[in-house]
């Protein structure tokens, strides 16, 4: 076997399909019943509704170098992604609410139109990041200890000059809250960007997550926010065909006990049994708990394993799904064909809850993120029907207390709290929603103990792989220590808590496939 890939998410999944394509023999194990990490699709409510139980939106992967590697071969295995002209919106509580399309000079008239030079800003921030796409994607997604970085940096230094440089850098770093509330009058405007700097694992006051917003800006505007065909798990489906078509095989119930180091060399893994299965490389899609704690405790890595106590935790994720009898008829006109919808009030209502839930509170109005999949791919449940996918990025990991004082709480998630937080969540949902309750036929609430459950990599039910702050983000992730894992040979470590980090990217099984030869 030339290589092992522990884990089966997205980043795992890429790395096995660069290496095959190459005629490299892989053999990826994963320890759960179910290929895909967080990319599965399950009728968790009623038979013939499909839910995309974790992660639903692919710009991402979309917009990616993965993307572009692998685009045809997973094309050609079955991969299809559906879109819709209005990728995101934002709706407040007093029902007022923004579109974004995916036509700029519709956005730009629209948000002129709510106050004049909202629009004009909103085309120097995306055109900014157009403008600085080849610089600044080589830095949010490129190998960063690497020559071609050093020397793009050398060039950007030459080209805007060594303090022009330094004040792109400072710019880059200023949070969401300064650059909505200095470039923008409109509360809507401001209040769409908001909410998505969660997704990012960031708060609007966390440095850098105005530049993340800006590039999640220009994303949603140039690539929509796709969902696949079928469902997350039809993607896992593509990539399992291209892989095995190249030789590649799978292994489910395979859960790694330790990985086999001698002589500083990876020679391979041992499963949990005693199980030996021998490679020339492994590459692991693990938090660095998992790493350095568990699967190689028997080796002497005592700066990585130090670094790995300190390692934090972001936010606690939770999930809440509907099955609906009709269509939902919005109170508000012009969100039907939205992919996602943030119930937010803007910058204060996020910094809020965001705060609450790292406080360890229960949110007394968490931002809701609301999809709507059907709109976008008619399969996902029957005819005349539809489902709700939402995500709530602002939850506690460990509870301390609930922010409104209503919910008795436990340090843990236990099935009352859950269910009394989605009561919560549902209760600002059916507001917006026109005779909610006639048309809800069943929900299922994913707690972030529950995510944990699943993907023992969501750590108290961070999907991020442990918190996005700038001290383990870029060069520092996770621990600020350049080729960490490459103390093993023949070792990788990819997935969300490595560079670049987070989402469907697939970026850190990209570049060590690229570092593997790919």
């Amino acid at each position: 076997m030339d290589h092992i890939v522990i884990g089966s998410g997205i980043n795992a999944l890429v790395a096995a399909a660069m290496l095959g394509k190459k005629g490299r023999r892989v053999l990826v194990l994963e320890r759960a019943a179910t290929l895909g990490g967080c990319l599965r699709t399950e009728d968790i409510t009623l038979p013939g509704f499909h839910h995309d139980v974790m992660a639903t939106t692919f710009v991402l992967f979309l917009t990616s170098p993965a993307h572009a590697a692998l685009g045809p071969d997973l094309a050609r295995h079955g991969l299809t992604f559906c879109h819709t002209a209005h990728p995101t919106a934002v709706l407040r509580p007093d029902g007022s609410a923004l579109v974004l399309t995916t036509d700029r000079s519709v956005n730009i008239a629209s948000f002129n139109a709510l106050s004049s030079g909202d629009g004009d800003r909103h085309a120097a921030d995306v055109g900014g990041i157009e403008a600085d796409a080849p610089f600044l994607f080589s830095l949010l997604g490129g190998d960063l200890w690497s020559w071609p970085t050093a020397k793009l940096l050398f060039g950007q230094a030459r080209r805007r000059g060594v303090k022009g440089l330094a004040a792109w850098f400072g710019s880059a770093l200023a949070p969401a809250r300064g650059w909505l509330e200095t470039g923008y009058t409109s509360p809507l405007v401001q209040a769409l960007w908001a909410p998505w700097v969660l997704h990012c694992g960031l708060t609007p006051e966390s440095t850098y997550s105005g530049q993340m917003a800006r590039v999640v800006a220009f994303a949603l505007e140039a690539a929509g926010a796709p969902v696949v065909k079928g469902g997350s798990g039809a993607a896992v489906a593509a990539f399992r065909s291209l892989i095995e078509e190249q030789g590649g095989a799978f292994r489910t119930d395979a859960d790694v006990d330790k990985i086999i180091v001698e002589n500083g060399h990876a020679r391979g893994v041992e499963l949990v049994g005693g199980e030996r299965i021998m490679a020339k490389s492994v590459l692991a899609s693990v938090t660095p708990g998992q790493l350095y704690t568990r699967l190689l405790r028997d080796v002497s890595l005592p700066q990585a394993q130090e670094a790995t106590q300190a390692y934090r935790h972001g936010r606690g994720n939770f999930q809440l799904h509907y099955a609906l009898d009709a269509p939902p008829e919005w109170l508000t006109p012009g969100l039907d064909d939205v992919a996602l919808i943030h119930l937010s009030d803007g910058i204060d209502a996020v910094s809020k809850s965001a705060n609450e839930a790292e406080r360890g509170q229960l949110p007394a109005m968490p931002t809701i993120c609301v999809g709507q999949p059907h709109r976008l791919d008619a399969s996902r449940c029957p005819d005349g029907q539809a489902i709700l996918w939402l995500q709530i990025p602002d939850a506690p990991r460990v509870i301390k207390g609930d922010a409104a004082g209503e919910i008795v709480t436990t340090p843990g998630w236990s099935e009352q709290t859950r269910e009394a937080f989605a009561d919560r969540i549902e209760s600002i949902l059916s507001r917006h929603i026109k005779d909610f309750d006639r048309i809800k036929l069943a929900r299922r609430a994913y707690s972030p103990a529950d995510l944990e459950q699943i993907n023992m990599n969501l750590v108290g039910g961070d999907p991020y792989g442990g918190a996005c702050t700038i001290d383990q983000f870029f060069i520092w992730r996770p621990f600020g220590l350049p080729g960490t894992a490459a103390q093993v040979r023949g070792l990788a470590h990819i997935g969300a808590s490595t560079h670049p980090g987070p989402g469907l990217g697939g970026g850190s099984g990209y570049l060590a496939a690229k570092r593997l030869g790919a």
